[in-house]
């Protein structure tokens, strides 16, 4: 007993000073913030007019209407009062085990038995040390029950707790006509119209819904290539392959590309599956800043430079990881400058659309379209069917020799089993309706989803709120900061029938939690007028509306970057030479 409470107060002392220790450099922080911003915007407006007159006014315009992000700093005292927060939070959490320790409190998550208590512990205790004392108190603001189709709007089972969020049961009751701003149903094709599924439905009559085998066996369906064919076709490039599972595209191609002497210069905010491939593929990985082309061209000169540790051989290649839209932050990625660096350096582009894909763009052909890029100067195009065309799966597209290369490569090509013929149909059906193959008007609920996006982010920069993101970004992250007011806020949006995502720490920096709110083309205006006006009442109630109204970028420094935004083909050795 005296050494658990020992290790506690060791702890709250060294979080103590820590707290203090942080505090005391936000001075200086916020000095080096302006200057690293003033010095941006500077290298910034340059590089504009340069590619201006280099390219035409037409694409210097465009650059510059979508390379500018909304990155506002909040005031001092919400960063100060969203740290001593989090620090009662724990020096709480330290208490709390200690009346556990000594038999007051009982601890009701898993445990090692007593005939286990000389093996190696399977739960480690400091490891759920966020679950146990800060995760548990807020747990009913993530797995609600969903019980309808998730929609512009959804049905709740309603749930309550009577052990502070150990367990739930549920009471029977429904809430009904909630309005759905947390899914990435972008274009509306999350839908149960019998009309419009009828295809679909007469798929799972001819084929089934599971196809039970892999590609290269017997699941290699007339539906799979006709889709492929279609993506393709849709994207701009040579071939596409189709999977089943929208993480797995990541995870499980990034392996069969690169491995043991590549390297992965990867943003620092990509998401986990980007990560998790990375990882998986025994590469060298280094991260650079947040869309910093920098940063990430520093890297790329001191990889050419210096080559592989130890031996300094060559890398035998570099390859780039962003998203066309960073799913945390709203933000689109540089994709110009990006390409202007990963010819100048002669490295590869990995570029996933998970977000962006039939989400921007003025027909959903995704960031490609969004600047005018030429999609034969991105090697590896990656995206998925979860989001924008309401389905599932993933796909990479790319040359014919990167495509044929993944078919007998890929882990996710030779052992997942095939994407399921109903999904394959309903992804079709979305594609076409978006490419106006169906009778319908090409880009209509592209044209509404931008309507609804910029109305949107319009309205909450009027009322105050710090949003985070491009404005032409469907995920629209609202700054929270404090721990209390995440849940309070994800609580009072239910209570007035508004479902939405909060996201905190660790899955965002400790002062930046944030509710992400994703705009559908199936948002009616009405249902977004009623969104913003109990978002107007909540902001108020929980003091959430920090925007001093200067809307001014992150600071991302690319002084001395001299590489040459062009967007003509260069030819590259295709994967199959280099692997």
């Amino acid at each position: 007993m005296f050494t658990t409470l020992y290790n506690n107060v060791f702890c709250f002392v060294c979080f103590s000073i820590l707290i203090i220790f942080v505090l005391s450099l936000f001075s200086v922080t916020s000095l080096v913030f302006h200057v690293c911003y003033t010095v941006q915007n500077t290298v910034f407006d340059y590089l504009v007019h340069w590619y201006t007159a280099k390219n035409g006014t037409g694409n210097g315009v465009a650059f510059r209407q979508h390379s500018q992000e909304s990155f506002e700093q909040a005031p001092m005292y919400v960063a100060v009062l969203t740290y001593l927060g989090f620090g009662i939070v724990t020096l709480f959490g330290y208490f709390r085990d200690f009346l556990r320790a000594v038999g007051l409190e009982k601890c009701h998550l898993a445990q090692e038995r007593q005939e286990q208590k000389d093996f190696v512990p399977l739960y480690q205790d400091f490891e759920n040390f966020y679950t146990r004392n800060l995760y548990m108190r807020v747990r009913d603001n993530w797995n609600r029950p969903i019980c309808s189709l998730p929609g512009p709007v959804f049905d709740l089972m309603e749930r309550v707790s009577d052990d502070y969020n150990w367990t739930f049961r549920l009471t029977g009751k429904t809430i009904h006509d909630v309005i759905n701003m947390g899914s990435y149903n972008y274009l509306g094709f999350a839908e149960n119209n019998a009309d419009f599924l009828k295809t679909v439905a007469d798929t799972a009559c001819q084929y089934g819904v599971g196809v039970c085998s892999t590609r290269q066996e017997i699941g290699n369906l007339s539906i799979h290539e006709e889709l492929e064919q279609l993506v393709a076709n849709f994207i701009g490039v040579e071939s596409s392959m189709v999977f089943g599972m929208g993480f797995a595209t990541n995870s499980m191609n990034i392996p069969a590309l690169v491995g043991k002497g590549c390297l992965i210069l990867s943003d620092e905010l990509n998401h986990t599956s980007l990560i998790l491939g990375a990882r998986l593929s025994g590469a060298t990985i280094r991260v650079f800043k947040h869309n910093n082309m920098h940063s990430l061209e520093k890297m790329l000169r001191e990889a050419i430079c210096t080559g592989q540790p130890r031996t300094h051989r060559p890398w035998r290649k570099i390859l780039i990881m962003v998203e066309g839209i960073f799913s945390m932050e709203g933000s689109v990625v540089r994709l110009p400058e990006v390409i202007a660096l990963k010819k100048k350096y002669k490295a590869y582009l990995y570029l996933d659309e998970a977000h962006s894909i039939g989400a921007v763009g003025s027909t959903g052909r995704g960031v490609t379209e969004l600047f005018g890029v030429n999609p034969a100067d991105v090697d590896v195009m990656m995206g998925t069917f979860t989001k924008s065309f309401g389905a599932a799966g993933g796909y990479i597209a790319g040359k014919k020799e990167l495509v044929d290369y993944l078919r007998s490569r890929s882990h996710s090509a030779v052992y997942a089993p095939s994407m399921s013929p109903p999904v394959a149909e309903q992804i079709i059906r979305a594609m076409k309706c978006i490419m106006g193959h169906d009778g319908s008007t090409e880009g209509e609920r592209i044209q509404q989803l931008a309507e609804n996006t910029k109305y949107f982010r319009a309205r909450l920069k009027e009322m105050g709120f710090i949003i985070y993101g491009n404005d032409s970004s469907p995920v629209v992250p609202i700054l929270l900061y404090m721990p209390g007011k995440v849940v309070a806020f994800s609580r009072a949006m239910l209570e007035r029938r508004i479902g939405v995502v909060v996201v905190g720490f660790p899955a965002t920096p400790i002062t930046e939690a944030r509710a992400r709110f994703c705009v559908s083309a199936a948002h009616t205006r009405a249902m977004l007028d009623q969104v913003l006006h109990h978002l107007d009442e909540v902001g108020n109630a929980l003091c959430l509306k920090f925007s001093r109204r200067k809307y001014s970028p992150r600071p991302e420094l690319f002084d001395e970057t001299d590489f040459e935004l062009d967007t003509a083909d260069v030819t590259q050795d295709t994967y199959t030479t280099q692997c």
